[in-house]
């Protein structure tokens, strides 16, 4: 595989425009680029063309930039890590893609799935992962162009990944030629890149953990709120006001625990963590998912022994 730094960037595919992927198409558009999306669901594809301008596509031939947000869970299980769809896409595009062309992996994926997928299309692409950190409910704060990690498969990969994402990165290194050129968006009537601030790290194996370990560290967090709650009504203690007390410290962030560990992903991606090491396992997130489930089983009970008060009060 060979490739210019500084070569030009002008269409870009995002696949899969579900909760993830339409926010980044969105964005990329909004940097000006002409942004294309594909998605499975033929309605979904429709209703985002229509409402958000960005174009459908079904041949990947004429694409410099293959962006992925598909769901990396099981559709009949989403607590068990799934990477089948990835795999798929990446044959689609090893058949039509252009030589050069960069395939950014933004979905959550196990340690050494960049590299299959570099395998899968015959090292011709160049292959880069950048796990998102985009949080739906805090868009404003927490939306696509917050400082990110990203790893290439190879130095050639990281630092052309870095020219879509994040230019000016300093491990990003233009020979003399790139520098003189005149990159301006008026110059060349596109934009120049994501603007979005990078991490670089040394080995991609370190991106795709960055994200699953983020995601177990939240787990913990909340497995040990769990934990607290359930010594506290053991022990007949106010978990509310030592709480509280507790979060006067500077360095001390007890969550509330509510209704246990949500969602898909967390406990997904601590499976996925778990599921990356074949001797050595995590005793502690191991130990926080029977917390939780412990927690759950509490929560049933107590809501079994209040409806029959509820009902009575009504």
């Amino acid at each position: 595989m060979h490739s210019e730094l500084g070569f030009q960037i002008n269409k870009v595919l995002v696949i899969g425009l579900g909760q993830l992927g339409l926010p980044v198409a969105k964005y990329v558009k909004q940097r000006g680029f002409e942004t294309f999306g594909y998605d499975m669901n033929s309605e979904r594809m429709k209703q985002v063309e229509e409402n958000f301008g960005i174009k459908s596509i079904e041949q990947f031939d004429d694409i410099d930039v293959f962006i992925l947000c598909v769901s990396t869970h099981d559709p009949d299980d989403e607590y068990t890590p799934y990477v089948d769809g990835l795999f798929e896409l990446a044959r689609k595009i090893a058949k039509e893609a252009k030589n050069g062309s960069l395939v950014s992996i933004e979905s959550t994926v196990p340690k050494g799935t960049s590299k299959k997928i570099f395998e899968i299309i015959n090292h011709r692409l160049h292959v880069a992962h950048v796990p998102h950190r985009w949080y739906a409910l805090e868009e404003e704060i927490h939306g696509v162009n917050q400082v990110r990690v990203i790893g290439g498969v190879s130095d050639c990969c990281l630092k052309t990944a870095l020219q879509f994402y994040d230019r000016n990165n300093e491990a990003l290194e233009f020979n003399d030629n790139t520098n003189n050129k005149d990159t301006s968006r008026s110059a060349q009537n596109t934009a120049v890149d994501l603007g979005i601030p990078m991490h670089p790290v040394s080995e991609i194996e370190i991106a795709e953990l960055t994200k699953i370990i983020e995601n177990a560290d939240r787990y913990l967090q909340i497995a040990f709120s769990e934990d607290l709650y359930l010594y506290c009504q053991a022990n007949n203690v106010n978990f509310g006001e030592l709480r509280d007390s507790l979060n006067t410290k500077w360095n001390v962030k007890i969550l509330e625990p509510r209704d246990g560990v949500g969602g898909h992903c967390l406990p997904k991606d601590t499976k996925m963590f778990l599921q990356s090491s074949k001797s050595i396992k995590s005793k502690i997130l191991i130990s926080a998912v029977e917390v939780d489930k412990d927690y759950r089983r509490f929560r049933e009970l107590r809501g079994a022994r209040l409806i029959p008060h509820a009902i009575n009060s009504s």
